[in-house]
C-alpha cells in the first residue's frame, strides 16, 4: 500500500483542499461530521489492555485474537498513515423510548436496531467517498463499519468528532450519542483535525442509570453485565442473577445514554433506511413471542436484529416476559414454549413462569 504524493503540483496546500473536499463529500452522502486522524493510539491500547486483562470482555474473544492490529491501524492496514472517521445520526422517528420501558407488557429494542442494518447503509456511504477521493487522487484504502479490529471511538476522538464519555461511547456536543462510526484507513497524509475537549465534567448521570450496573467506574465498562452484551454478544444462557435487572430489554440498551444530558441535544435522523420496521418500536412481547422461525427470518432480514438467530431472539423474550405483569396472556405465551427444541429457551421459559408462580415444564430452574 503505497502512492507518490509528491506528484501533487501544491504539495501539502493541495491535501488540505483535498480535505476540506472530503468533508463537503461526506455531508453531501448525509454524513454529519467528517474528520481525519493521525493512527497514533498508544494510550487507547493501553486502556485495551487492561480491560482485556480484566476479562470486561466476556465471549467476545474477537476483542483479543488480533493482537495489535486493532490499536495499530497500519499492521492491520499496511500503508495507512491516516484514518476518515465519519458520524451518522440514527436516531429514528420512533414511539418514545422512555414510554416503551416503562410498559413492561412492549418489547424495548435498542433504537439503532429498529431500522435497517447500519453496516450496510454506512458502508456504502463511506465506499462513495472513498472512490470520489480515489477519482481525485489515486490512493489505497479500506472502509471499515464495525466489521474489524478499529478502534472507532478513539479514532473518532482523534479526529475532533467528539469525546469518549463515561459510559465509553463517543458524545458530541452538537449531537450526542446516537450515531454511527465508520472509518476509512487510507494511505494520504492528509491534515489531521484537532482533537476537541471532554464535556461530561463532573457529570456520571450515565453511570446510576444501567440497570445491571455494568458501568464498574467512568470510562469502564464490564461487558459481561452489560445488557447489550447480554442479549446480543452472549450465546449462552443469561445469568439468573442478572435476568430480573434487564426489564423488557430484548435487544440492546439506551439507558446510559437516554440519562446523558448532552443527548437532550441528539440531532434525529434523516436517513429513511433507519425509520422502525414491523412495528418494532413498540410491539407487544407477547406478539414477538409468537414468531416461529421463518417469521423471525422474515421480519428480520436486513435488521442488525437478524444476527442473534430465532433462538437468543426468544431467550430474551422469554426474560422480559418473566419481568412482565402476571397476567393470562404472559402466562399462555410462555406456555406455548415449555417443550421448545432448544434447552435453553426451555430454561429461560421455566425461569419466567416460576416468575409467575407457576411451575414450569421440568418445575425447577
Amino acid at each position: 500500500m503505497s502512492v507518490e504524493h509528491d506528484i501533487l503540483p501544491g504539495g501539502q496546500a493541495d491535501l488540505k483542499g483535498l480535505a476540506a473536499r472530503i468533508k463537503a463529500w461526506g455531508r453531501e452522502l448525509g454524513f454529519d461530521a467528517v474528520g481525519i486522524s493521525d493512527i497514533g493510539l498508544a494510550e487507547a491500547e493501553s486502556g485495551l489492555t487492561a480491560w482485556l486483562a480484566a476479562g470486561f470482555h466476556g465471549q467476545m474473544d474477537y476483542m483479543e485474537k488480533h493482537g495489535t492490529k486493532r490499536s495499530r491501524p497500519a499492521e492491520l492496514v499496511p500503508g495507512t498513515c491516516r484514518v476518515i472517521s465519519a458520524r451518522m445520526s440514527y436516531l429514528p422517528d420512533a414511539a418514545a423510548a422512555e414510554a416503551v420501558l416503562g410498559d413492561p407488557g412492549r418489547a424495548y429494542i435498542s433504537r439503532y436496531a429498529l431500522g435497517r442494518d447500519y453496516h450496510k447503509v454506512l458502508r456504502a456511504r463511506l465506499q462513495r467517498l472513498a472512490d470520489r477521493i480515489g477519482a481525485e487522487l489515486p490512493n489505497a484504502h479500506r472502509v471499515f463499519v464495525d466489521s474489524a479490529p478499529v478502534m472507532e471511538v478513539a479514532l473518532a476522538g482523534k479526529a475532533g468528532l467528539g469525546w469518549r464519555g463515561k459510559h465509553s461511547l463517543l458524545l458530541s456536543r452538537e449531537a450526542g450519542s446516537f450515531f454511527f462510526l465508520g472509518e476509512i484507513y487510507i494511505d494520504l497524509p492528509l491534515p489531521v483535525d484537532a482533537p476537541v475537549p471532554a464535556h461530561c465534567g463532573s457529570c456520571s448521570a450515565c453511570i446510576p442509570a444501567c440497570p445491571t450496573g455494568a458501568i464498574v467506574a467512568p470510562y469502564q465498562v464490564d461487558a459481561r453485565r452489560c445488557i447489550s452484551y447480554l442479549t446480543i454478544e452472549l450465546k449462552d444462557s443469561i445469568p439468573e442473577a442478572l435476568r430480573s435487572l434487564i426489564g423488557n430489554r430484548i435487544y440492546g440498551c439506551d439507558d446510559c445514554q437516554l440519562a446523558c444530558p448532552w443527548n437532550r441535544f441528539a440531532r434525529p435522523t434523516a436517513e429513511p433506511d433507519f425509520s422502525p420496521r414491523h412495528g418494532l418500536d413498540s410491539a407487544e412481547l407477547v406478539a414477538l413471542f409468537g414468531w416461529d422461525t421463518a417469521q423471525f427470518a422474515e421480519r428480520t432480514a436486513g435488521s442488525p436484529i437478524h444476527r442473534i438467530g430465532h433462538e437468543r431472539w426468544l431467550r430474551n423474550i422469554a426474560v422480559a416476559l418473566g419481568n412482565a405483569p402476571s397476567t393470562p396472556a404472559v402466562v399462555a405465551a410462555l406456555r406455548t414454549r415449555e417443550h421448545d427444541c432448544s434447552a435453553m429457551v426451555r430454561e429461560h421459559v421455566t425461569w419466567a413462569l416460576l416468575r409467575h408462580g407457576v411451575p414450569g415444564a421440568s418445575g425447577t430452574v
